[in-house]
């Protein structure tokens, strides 16, 4: 795994190679995901439309496919003002803002859209205090779908099946919470790493959107998917607080229009791969099945309890 240092040092070339960005002609955005990815193209377009609505005077230089590391290297790059800007994850992001691993709490969302009205009020704007607490800026809030679990050579349909499965789970309290009130046994990685780990046996199965799943081909590796619809994750859309507090007011509001536009597009994008991917993934052997979410979901309740003394406010905001 490259270090965070050669991480800093790569960004450093891409950001300042070219000049100094003080006066933010050109920033760039950081993200993990591949082609054929909802965020891939949703960060492309928000290049496009920062170009417009800038004037010409602002250019985004996307660092698409992990090239600065890994989601938590990229936080901390953001942080330390190397890179400006990262479509990250709420698993990475859980561990300097926890409030935000509180929206993963299993089967809090039933919709897609339940989730996007929830970030785009309240809950939203109290996540985006606590990150600029710790030098962040959450510019807006993109979609990583609600996930189900994928297996090498099995269904699950209840349970008792997850009993011992070596699955790999974000970095993310919550979810590891999850699978371990599920009787597996999870460990975190990096996404980049996902796949090489699934073939050398590392790992039995693992739970992303379909959305994700067959963007990184994982169907091929993992063909038994069983739709848990476990739990919800957002993709935070991050500036580094210190370069946003020296934009002046026309380019933060491009750029937050420009966030909630590509935004719009993504979420789109991925609510149509919830409904429409299964019958691609089926034709390129995947094998699905359906379960009775009400028992996964009172096999997970205690996550709740865990949580509600330190949270109990924002579960009640989210539950209510």
């Amino acid at each position: 795994m490259r270090t965070s240092q050669t991480v800093l040092g790569a960004a450093l070339i891409i950001a300042f190679g070219a000049g100094s960005i003080a006066q933010a002609e050109e920033f760039v955005l950081a993200h993990g995901a591949n082609p054929g990815n909802p965020r891939y193209d949703a960060a492309a377009l928000f290049a496009d439309l920062v170009a417009q609505c800038g004037d010409g005077e602002m250019s985004v230089n996307v660092a698409a496919s992990a090239t600065m590391g890994d989601d938590a290297e990229m936080l901390l790059s953001a942080q330390s003002g190397v890179i400006q800007m990262t479509a990250n994850s709420q698993g990475a992001m859980s561990q300097i803002v926890p409030e935000v691993g509180m929206l993963g709490l299993p089967f809090l969302f039933d919709s897609l859209p339940a989730a996007w009205r929830m970030l785009d009020g309240e809950v939203g704007d109290l996540i985006d205090a606590r990150a600029q607490d710790a030098g962040m800026k959450v510019v807006g809030f993109w979609d990583n779908g609600i996930r189900h679990v994928t297996h090498t050579d099995k269904h699950l349909p209840d349970p008792a099946a997850l009993q011992g499965m070596k699955i790999r789970t974000p970095p993310s309290e919550v979810t590891l919470a999850m699978f371990e009130a599920l009787g597996a046994n999870p460990a975190p990685l990096a996404w980049s790493e996902l796949p090489s780990a699934l073939q050398s046996g590392a790992f039995e199965g693992q739970e992303n959107p379909l959305t994700n799943i067959y963007s990184a081909k994982l169907h091929e590796i993992t063909p038994y998917i069983t739709l848990t619809g476990h739990k919800y994750e957002a993709t935070p859309v991050i500036a580094g607080l210190g370069w946003w507090n020296g934009l002046d007011d026309a380019s933060r509001t491009c750029i937050e229009e420009a966030v909630a536009q590509a935004g719009w597009y993504q979420r789109g994008r991925s609510h149509m791969d919830n409904q429409s991917l299964r019958a691609q993934m089926e034709s390129e052997g995947a094998k699905f099945l359906d379960v009775d979410q009400s028992a996964f979901a009172e096999a997970t309740a205690s996550v709740y309890d865990q949580y509600a003394e330190e949270y109990g406010e924002l579960i009640d905001l989210l539950r209510n």
